[in-house]
């Protein structure tokens, strides 16, 4: 293969390489996202989060979080280094234009750190932190999430909330029987990223680490429902959950082996459910 063909074949495994991920986000965004919103409700509503609210959003993904919060009156910016394809439908769903009428100039998205989000050194503090990607389902989850806690609480007041979420009980999660599909899978790759039941204290342990002190916690339930199978898998898969055993075997065996554990989870009609719990703790910034 001459080298123009070799750059040809390269440029267009990039495009389909982009295309993939543009394609996951958008349905992290239209499928799986919204299967949280009771976590994030039930979290602004304790913590009652309106418009003297300052929040910043940590991985803080396509933005849903975000727009509740802000529909809610809150002032708030959010970090996303993580997917910078989700970063852009953030953009998309909360940046002045995306309000019309509404604009919130204050509104700052980065994919670097949190001290991005500060337009000003005199800027007032935060006075919620969160980071509702949940934890404690693969191996060395929270390792990045405790780097951007560092950088974050300097930004927030003393005795800001900090919100951690994580995955309840395997026992609670009727999805723990589908994600034991990528633990299966990504064996060779355990070490690397393949999922695993959440434990106990996984919420405690980083905010021990990152000097915050625990002060409540609570459970929600988090149902995940879809259409179909189909949307199921896309929507499951937009997670990152399944991409050790991807990366382990192949896309198709993957699809196959994932379809197959959500079919006693389909009902008659069609739609699959299964029924979740999700946790969250509320840390304080020293």
């Amino acid at each position: 293969m001459t080298p123009t063909l070799v750059r040809q074949q390269l440029s267009r495994t990039a495009e389909a390489s982009r295309a993939d991920l543009g394609a996951r986000a958008r349905d992290w965004s239209e499928i799986q996202e919204r299967m949280l919103v009771p976590l994030y409700e039930a979290v602004y509503e304790r913590l009652e989060v309106g418009s003297a609210t300052r929040l910043l959003g940590l991985g803080c993904g396509s933005g849903l979080a975000l727009l509740i919060a802000a529909s809610r009156g809150a002032s708030v910016a959010g970090v996303e280094s993580s997917s910078p394809e989700r970063l852009a439908l953030a953009r998309q769903r909360l940046l002045p234009e995306a309000w019309g009428t509404r604009t919130r100039a204050d509104t700052r998205l980065v994919e670097g750190s949190p001290q991005d989000t500060v337009a000003t050194a005199d800027a007032p503090r935060y006075t919620v932190v969160t980071a509702f990607e949940p934890i404690g389902c693969l191996a060395g989850d929270s390792e990045g999430l405790g780097e951007l806690l560092a950088s974050a609480t300097p930004l927030a007041e003393r005795g800001v909330p900090v919100v951690l979420a994580g995955w309840g009980p395997p026992e609670r999660c009727a999805t723990s029987s589908v994600l034991r599909v990528a633990t299966k899978l990504a064996d060779p790759l355990r070490s690397t990223g393949s999922w695993r039941p959440a434990l106990r204290d996984d919420l405690e342990e980083v905010a021990q680490r990152a000097g915050l002190k625990p002060d409540g916690s609570g459970r929600v339930a988090c149902p995940f429902g879809y259409a179909d199978l189909d949307s199921a898998l896309r929507g499951l898969l937009s997670t990152g959950l399944f991409d050790a055993a991807i990366a382990a075997t192949d896309q198709a065996q993957v699809d196959k082996e994932v379809t197959e554990a959500l079919h006693p989870h389909q009902r008659r009609d069609g739609t699959v459910w299964m029924p979740n719990v999700f946790r969250y703790l509320i840390a304080r910034v020293p």
